[in-house]
Formats: C-alpha cells, sequence, structure tokens
C-alpha cells in the first residue's frame, strides 16, 4: 500500500479548497511520508526540508477564525496508527505513548498526528487542525506498517482507556466486521468517537496477478456504526483518477497534497490519501469537544457532518462545526408538536351552575312578586278581594 512516489513538488501558496493549485514562489520539494514498510526497508529519516508558507489546507478549512474561538485544549486525541514520535518539536510536551508507540519507524502515525494537533512552528506555516490539543499514541500495526482488524481494535480499546475523546484510527482494512465493531461499540459506551478513512489510501497488489486488487464492498473500522467515515480530496477539489471509489463516506476533507510533520524533528513530508484526511477531521472534531464539552460523541459526529459545505460526500467546515446551532437533533427544522385536545369537562360544575342559577332567578322572581303584592295588600287593610265591607259595630 506504499505509494510509489519518492518525492513531490509542494506548491504551498494559500488557495482555496475550490481553486486549482497555483504555483508559489517558495515551493520546496518534500519527501513523500509512507503508509508501509517493505521488510528490508530502513526507517524513515527525518526530513531535511521545510515547508514556510501556508499549505492549502489551511486556507480551506478556515483555521485562523476557528483559533479564535478553540484550539482544542484540554482534548486528548488517540492515533491509532505506526506510532507517533516523542520528540517532535510540533508536538512537544503533548505525546503520551501506549507501551511502545512512542517510536515511529515508519512515519505515518507522526504525520497523522501532525495534522491533528501539530503548533505553528516559528517560519512555517504548517500547524495542525487542532494545535492544542493532546496526543495519545497506540500501536495499530506493526512496526512495518501492517494493519490486522486485531491490532486496530486493541488501539480502538487502549485509547479509549487512556482518556482519548476523539480516537483516530489511520487504517481501512477489508476483514474483521466482527472485532471491529466491538471496538467501536466500546468506544461508544465511553462516550469517543471513532474515526476513520473510508478506504484505504491505495489497493495493495494482488499476489497472483501483480494488478492491484478488486476493493473490497466494505472496510473496516468505517463501516461500523458509529464511526465517523471520511474520503478525501485534493487542492482543486478533485480527488485522484486512480483513488479507489469511496461514495457512501460520511464527510470529504483535505487529504491530497497535504503536508505535516515526520517522525522526528522539525522537517516536513507531504502526502495524500483518505488516511490522512479523516486525521483533518479528527482534529476538527477535537476543536468541537474543546468549546462544547458537554456535547455527547455522537453529537459531535452530527455538528461535523450537518454544518459542513454542502457536497457528496458533505466538505468538513471546523469554523462552522464549531459556531453553527443546530435546531434539533437532526440538525433539521423542528416539527412543530402535535396539537393536544384537553379530555372533556366533566358535567357536575355545569349541572351546579345552572341550578344555583335556577334558584337565583326563583329568588328574583319572587322579590318581583312581593314588590308588587305588599303595597296592594296595604292599600285593602289586607283584606281578601270580592268581599263587601262590613260596617263597624
Amino acid at each position: 500500500m506504499a505509494r510509489a512516489v519518492a518525492a513531490a513538488l509542494l506548491a504551498v501558496a494559500p488557495l482555496a479548497a475550490q481553486a486549482p493549485p497555483a504555483a508559489a514562489a517558495d515551493s520546496v520539494e518534500l519527501p513523500a511520508v509512507p503508509a508501509v514498510l517493505a521488510p528490508d526497508e530502513p526507517c524513515t529519516k527525518a526530513s531535511g526540508e521545510t515547508a514556510r508558507d501556508e499549505p492549502w489546507t489551511r486556507q480551506a478549512l478556515g483555521l485562523r477564525r476557528s483559533w479564535r474561538l478553540t484550539d482544542g485544549h484540554g482534548v486528548t486525541v488517540g492515533v491509532v496508527d505506526t506510532g507517533v514520535g516523542t520528540d517532535i518539536p510540533a508536538l512537544a510536551g503533548r505525546v503520551t505513548a501506549d507501551g511502545g508507540a512512542g517510536t515511529d519507524c515508519v512515519g505515518h502515525g507522526s504525520f497523522a498526528a501532525g495534522l491533528i494537533a501539530a503548533a505553528p512552528g516559528e517560519g512555517s506555516g504548517v500547524a495542525g487542525v487542532a494545535p492544542a490539543a493532546r496526543i495519545l499514541a497506540v500501536r495499530g500495526t506493526d512496526t512495518r506498517g501492517n494493519p490486522t482488524a486485531e491490532r486496530l481494535a486493541n488501539g480502538i480499546r487502549a485509547a479509549v482507556d487512556g482518556g482519548a475523546k476523539v480516537v483516530y484510527v489511520g487504517r481501512a482494512v477489508p476483514s474483521g466486521k466482527a472485532v471491529l465493531t466491538a471496538a467501536v461499540a466500546y468506544a461508544t459506551r465511553h462516550d469517543a468517537l471513532v474515526v476513520a478513512p473510508f478506504a484505504p489510501d491505495a489497493m495493495p497488489d494482488d499476489p497472483e496477478t501483480r494488478e492491484p486488487a478488486e476493493p473490497a464492498p466494505w472496510y473496516w473500522p468505517a463501516a461500523a456504526p458509529g464511526v465517523l467515515s471520511v474520503m478525501d480530496y485534493g487542492p482543486d477539489g478533485t480527488r485522484p483518477e486512480n483513488a479507489p471509489n469511496k461514495d457512501g463516506a460520511d464527510l470529504a476533507a483535505p487529504g491530497d497534497a497535504v503536508v505535516s510533520v515526520g517522525p522526528r524533528g522539525s522537517g516536513h513530508f507531504i502526502g495524500s490519501g483518505s488516511s490522512l484526511a479523516a486525521a483533518n477531521v479528527a482534529g476538527a472534531a477535537a476543536l468541537v469537544r474543546a468549546r462544547y464539552p458537554r456535547m455527547s460523541a455522537a453529537e459531535v459526529s452530527r455538528q461535523l457532518v450537518t454544518a459542513a459545505y454542502p457536497a457528496v460526500p458533505p466538505r468538513l467546515d471546523p469554523y462552522a462545526a464549531v459556531t453553527a446551532v443546530l435546531t434539533d437533533r437532526q440538525g433539521a427544522t423542528p416539527r412543530p408538536a402535535p396539537a393536544k385536545i384537553p379530555p372533556a369537562a366533566s358535567p357536575r360544575p355545569r349541572d351546579r351552575a345552572l341550578l344555583i342559577a335556577g334558584a337565583g332567578g326563583g329568588v328574583v322572581l319572587l322579590v318581583a312578586a312581593a314588590a308588587v303584592v305588599i303595597p296592594r295588600g296595604r292599600a285593602r287593610g289586607w283584606r281578601p278581594a270580592g268581599r263587601e265591607d262590613r260596617p263597624a259595630v
């Protein structure tokens, strides 16, 4: 799965995600970061080149605006990959390693950790999405970069147990559904968001035909419920022609011709692939979790997807994710509550009122009659009508 590119020409002039790459006055040639090392290949050496200007991803993601609100401080991101070097200046003092994950022979895990949380360096425009977040390095491959479903699953659990609230998984494997689904469920129960590439960065060669193997229908852990799956795009907004089909991912993010740190030293590398796009999304998840610490992992995932730039799939927009206020749990306009019809009123108060009204009406009639009868009776000396007056004796 290692890319055959030995070096790449980097144009680091600022540009928008939808615009084609512009020529840079200060272009530098950076070495490509490998994903897997051959058995006889030496460990990746430190890069002697440094990108001075801002990479295209920094403007495309609107990081300057996002950093005014949050920089990921207080959030730990687990990096389940080839390890993360503990002596990388851009990550100094913010890397904790699980077991032997503090050394990175390949460099891929360190590169991803830099995309997530590298601090801006003096004289360099390269920085991670969440430059104040902490990194928990966990091994998800062997020392040469070869992953297995069991290693990745154990890495997810170790990252969760280590306190990571965002877990970045740098690999996609075609098998291991049961073990990886169980590991993701474990992370979900502990309120940790798992972010993973939707498919491998490049298809491995078929051992019989020596041609790239046919893509699998699903890749894990991206296909597991609760995982935020990510595909990549480049400076011109498109994907490489030879990239595996990744339709169906939850999000798209910058992942082609991206720049980050290596396993040691202050030099930079260049890389491409959905695993690197997933690292940018993991950094954005750290920004959201730092700004909204009461949000659950599921709510953070929904926030990132709902606030993303409309496309297929939606494109990551960290600034919108840390500023958007969703109207309901699905991110859509809330439906009006159903009308509630009150129960029928009891007839007793009405009957009582009618009785009281009737009695009152009777009293009024009696008073009116008395007002007529009594004066007439007094005038007649209270004698019965129809009788003649008798002479007094």
